[in-house]
């Protein structure tokens, strides 16, 4: 007699449980993006020790931290096109160690400028040998971390619908507020019992672990499906966008012919809104993350240790900004019944109202520190949660073949912002410091960060008023 639990009926098939192996790679994305923070934050939380150390002017220091940022705007270029040829997985292994290497050379800084000084020299460059050591360094982390967001977003991408992307993307780019968060709690205790060349070493030794996981767990979710490490219900799950699935087709039917150009890209608005989002709001982020701890030092005199429990503050907000900003288009769906993307600017909309309380931070100084740092906190919080929803109107629009390409344009963009930003802070801070009225310096760059986001909104809904996929 056959017994009815033993019978696999219709029903049964069609209730298989739905495997969730996308927030695996989810959770991959999250620690490399953790690493890619810690790494670039750890000059930022030295420079009050190093630029006494080299004496350093705000210049020296704002040479150094454009270099990072100009290497990067121009290596992201090229970062999202090489990912989009060789694949996300190989992509990013290159990008890790790459990045993981010119973390570590931070430590040789005095070594490589005694080096490179002679030959800098010849063409009438004449600088600090740290300055020139620091900036070489930066060069080689800055070319490796501009493959890091197109490999991230690319992967969301490929591995999950767009009503789960900006949710994905805003729990993977929470990583860059745990990383800033980790690193003002870990980096001075370790230079302090290490010294700061091994902290250097230390830190960036970090990412050659993780390729080990990433090597291990990550595969398309085409052929982990052949090795069953996920079921058909995940798979078609993460492919259940129509309007996708007629754009993927169609870029299929393309490859049998001409390959897509990568300038080709830039006729869309679309490409236009995101790259003007990028630009206008990226160089916000790089003032606080690299330039918080020297405002920090010369309005309270804040170094070293002590500069723990406020930066871990600024950045736990910013951590539940960027998982609460990935919420807030789905709720704007649920509630409206809009399109994922109408969602997604009403959501942004509301998110460019926050940096507004940045406008106070200065004003509040005199109060207590705590005042600017809640403040800002506030700022780089709605940062992170206009940032989740930027990155996901590329994969709104464009199909997956080409938006590491994209997010590589966009996010050159934004490297140089951030080189425009870091130049004018150098200046401003060198000028009016000389005068003994660095508080002006800081209240310009306030009042820019406060309004960015608002300006970036409405030149994006000039550009694209409404949603339409993009078929190439």
């Amino acid at each position: 007699m056959l017994q009815g639990k033993n019978i696999l009926t219709p029903d049964a098939v069609t209730n298989v449980k739905m495997t969730n192996y996308r927030w695996i790679i989810c959770a991959l994305l999250f620690f490399a993006t953790t690493i890619n923070y810690v790494d670039r934050q750890v000059l930022s939380l030295l420079q009050p020790y190093l630029a006494e150390k080299f004496n350093w002017t705000y210049s020296n220091y704002a040479d150094i931290t454009a270099t990072f940022q100009f290497c990067y705007m121009v290596a992201v270029l090229f970062a999202g096109k090489f990912i989009d040829k060789i694949g996300t997985k190989k992509g990013y292994i290159w990008a890790l160690i790459l990045w993981s290497i010119g973390a570590c050379i931070h430590s040789l800084a005095s070594s490589i400028g005694m080096i490179l000084s002679p030959i800098l020299s010849i063409f009438g460059i004449v600088m600090p040998i740290s300055v020139i050591g620091f900036m070489f360094a930066r060069f080689v982390l800055g070319v490796g971390e501009a493959g890091n967001f197109p490999a991230a977003i690319k992967t969301t991408a490929e591995w999950f619908p767009k009503k789960e992307r900006s949710l994905s993307t805003g729990i993977f780019n929470s990583g860059a507020n745990i990383g800033a968060l980790v690193a003002p709690l870990s980096v001075p205790l370790i230079s302090q019992y290490f010294g700061w060349e091994y902290t250097f070493v230390i830190v960036g030794a970090i990412g050659f672990v993780w390729l080990i996981f990433w090597q291990y767990y990550y595969d398309s979710p085409k052929k982990l499906l052949g090795k069953g490490k996920i079921n058909k219900e995940e798979y078609n799950h993460i492919h259940s966008d129509i309007e996708e699935q007629s754009s993927e087709n169609d870029v299929k039917k393309q490859d049998c012919g001409n390959k897509i150009r990568w300038f080709s890209l830039l006729k869309y608005r679309q490409a236009w809104s995101y790259v003007v989002g990028k630009f206008l709001t990226d160089g916000v982020w790089w003032f606080f993350l690299f330039w918080l701890p020297s405002f920090l030092k010369s309005y309270y005199g804040i170094v070293g240790t002590r500069m723990m429990l406020p930066l871990s503050v600024v950045y736990t907000m910013t951590m539940l900004g960027s998982v609460g900003g990935g919420w807030l288009p789905a709720y704007f769906a649920n509630k409206g019944k809009k399109d994922i993307y109408s969602a997604r600017m009403t959501a942004m909309m509301v998110i460019a109202l926050f940096p507004l309380v940045v406008l106070f931070a200065q004003i509040s100084s005199g109060i207590s520190y705590w005042c600017p740092i809640f403040l800002i906190g506030i700022g780089t919080s709605a940062h992170q949660a206009w940032s989740a929803n930027l990155y996901t109107t590329v994969s709104d629009m464009f199909p997956k073949k080409v938006v590491a390409s994209i997010i590589g344009i966009g996010t050159a963009a934004g490297g140089l912002a951030g080189v425009l930003v870091s130049k004018t802070a150098g200046w401003l801070f060198d000028y009016y410091g000389t005068s003994g009225h660095i508080e002006r310096g800081y209240a310009i760059m306030f009042v820019f960060c406060s309004i960015a986001y608002l300006l970036a909104w409405c030149m994006m809904k000039l550009l694209v008023p409404r949603f339409k996929p993009i078929t190439l």
